[in-house]
């Protein structure tokens, strides 16, 4: 990292243009309800992947030109609604929460969607159970790029069930870094009749954990994380079920957050805002005592 932000702050490097992203904070209800017991779905990347090498991420990654496409059918909020509160153009907020979608089921087994009717004594549906050979085909051609989302619900008769996501805030890849990603983050709560799987090809293990052994974990230098990753898990420290935190998500400052570098005589350290790192002084503390 200090070689690229010295090769930034002298010149030598100009800023990667940023690639958009979406990723998802699943979650379930932990043990008790006491802070940090929330738990949330975890990846950790293989070691020789080019972004984020062997780090605990959250399902999720870049936006795909198909993602774009307008014949998906919603089910919640449309996308001129998302569109307002990504504060981005309603294409942009269309494909970001496709890609949100179509991420999760591809790096956990988990399918926000449901047949595109309503059930007037049930509600809305969504899919129960994705676990079998031809949901794990398709969700391994989707993988591959074989298959575009649009033609996967098409072909099943579904439709995204946009109103099980919530905006959790966005994160820009330091201007130093060659590769760099504007990354909007979701929460969703894991649907109460399915399960994830440990499938995604880009990944060395999969795991659920409650965000008070994410924190230690990382904190204790047992784990990888990237500065958003282990931030969301602060921020949802204090917040004991999926419900309170979905519910939380519509008070949120929704104001990119991008870190910053600083060089001194001993190296190169990351500058986040204010808020952060007081919010982590005080999670920290209360982990130890």
């Amino acid at each position: 990292m200090v070689d690229q932000v010295r090769a930034f702050a002298e010149g030598r490097r100009t800023p990667a243009e940023p690639r958009n992203a979406s990723t998802v904070v699943l979650m379930r209800p932990g043990a008790s309800r006491e802070p940090g017991s929330l738990e949330v779905y975890l990846l950790r990347r293989h070691v020789d992947m080019a972004f984020a090498a062997g780090m605990a991420v959250f399902p999720g990654g870049g936006v795909d030109p198909r993602d774009f496409d307008h014949e998906i059918d919603w089910v919640g909020p449309p996308p001129s609604q998302w569109a307002r509160l990504l504060g981005v153009e309603e294409p942009l907020a269309r494909a970001l929460v496709c890609a949100a979608v179509r991420e999760t089921f591809e790096e956990s087994g988990v399918l926000f969607a449901g047949a595109d009717w309503v059930d007037e004594g049930e509600g809305v549906s969504i899919v129960k159970d994705t676990t079998g050979a031809e949901w794990e085909e398709d969700r391994r051609r989707l993988e591959a790029r074989e298959l575009s989302f649009t033609d996967f619900l098409s072909h099943r008769g579904l439709s995204l069930r946009t109103d099980m996501l919530r905006v959790w805030g966005s994160w820009l890849t330091p201007v130093f870094e060659p590769r760099r990603y504007r990354t909007w983050f979701f929460t969703a709560q894991l649907p109460p009749t399915q399960r994830t799987r440990d499938v995604s090809t880009e990944s060395s293990a999969a795991t659920w954990l409650s965000v008070r052994e994410a924190i230690s974990a990382v904190d204790d230098g047992r784990m990888l994380m990237l500065p958003p990753q282990y931030c969301t898990c602060l921020e949802l420290f204090d917040l004991s079920t999926p419900v309170e935190a979905l519910d939380s998500a519509a008070e949120r400052d929704l104001t990119p957050v991008e870190p910053s570098a600083d060089l001194d005589a001993d190296g190169a350290y990351l500058t986040l805002p204010d808020r952060l790192t007081a919010l982590r002084e005080d999670v920290s503390s209360r982990i130890r005592s």
